[in-house]
């Protein structure tokens, strides 16, 4: 896995690369000292894996996260464990402590290769992309809806799952936003942001917004916001 070590302290990222030169499925591919580097090597490189420090100079690791909109696995390393609980309520792979111990080490990384390999990469190109006119079917606990794509203004990622927006309903579904998108036709459903997959049907009204970023309205009123990488992206599928 090509891994992205972040750390304001070099003595920790060369004694966790040390560590992670045992390790076959890990690959190091840099290493960055601030969120602001680490923003910019994380969407250049597309790591599948980042180890994060939570507390950085300028932003924290919490912080970084919210500013991508691609996002790799976590692990977070970090020398206080207050944080434990909000590390994985934003999914982290795990979290480790500060010094880091080789067999705490080895458990995370056998944990990682394992749930990797229960989910073997599926050629995206084998299945049909998803459009307007097709129908998906959702279920959210004892509910359950077959849907035309059509009718769907947004997608939201929270977490592992995804809320999708149809007429008055909103379901909870378990799925990934970086999943579901390879399977949208992305000349319709584009990717605003981390969190957000918009039916470009639906978009009625655009506006500047802040840091270069765009903000648009849906037809029930609804704005989100498009991050400013995605904008350039947004201006190209929109023009002609």
């Amino acid at each position: 896995m090509r891994t992205l070590i972040i750390d304001d302290e070099r003595l920790a990222r060369k004694e966790l690369q040390g560590l992670l030169k045992d390790f076959a499925h890990i690959e190091v591919i840099g290493e960055c000292s601030n969120a602001e580097d680490a923003k910019k090597k994380i969407e250049q490189l597309h790591p599948d894996l980042i180890f994060l420090d939570i507390q950085m100079p300028g932003k924290t690791g919490f912080e970084l996260l919210e500013d991508l909109d691609y996002t790799p696995k976590v692990i977070f390393v970090t020398a206080y464990d207050e944080y434990a609980i909000k590390a994985f309520d934003v999914n982290a792979m795990d979290y480790l402590v500060k010094p880091v111990e080789l067999p705490r080490l080895e458990k995370t990384i056998k944990k990682l290769v394992s749930e990797t390999s229960e989910k073997p990469d599926v050629d995206e190109n084998l299945y049909e992309k998803l459009g307007l006119e097709d129908q998906i079917f959702l279920k959210d606990g004892d509910k359950c809806w077959f849907v035309q794509l059509s009718d769907v203004k947004l997608f939201e990622s929270e977490g592992n799952y995804v809320r999708v927006y149809f007429k008055d309903q909103k379901p909870l579904i378990l799925k990934s936003l970086n999943n579901l998108e390879t399977r949208l036709d992305n000349k319709v459903f584009f990717r605003a942001n981390r969190k957000h997959i918009i039916n470009l049907k639906w978009v009625v009204d655009i506006e500047s917004w802040f840091n270069g970023g765009l903000q648009v309205e849906l037809k029930d009123g609804m704005k989100v916001e498009i991050s400013r990488r995605q904008s350039a992206k947004f201006r190209d599928v929109m023009s002609l």
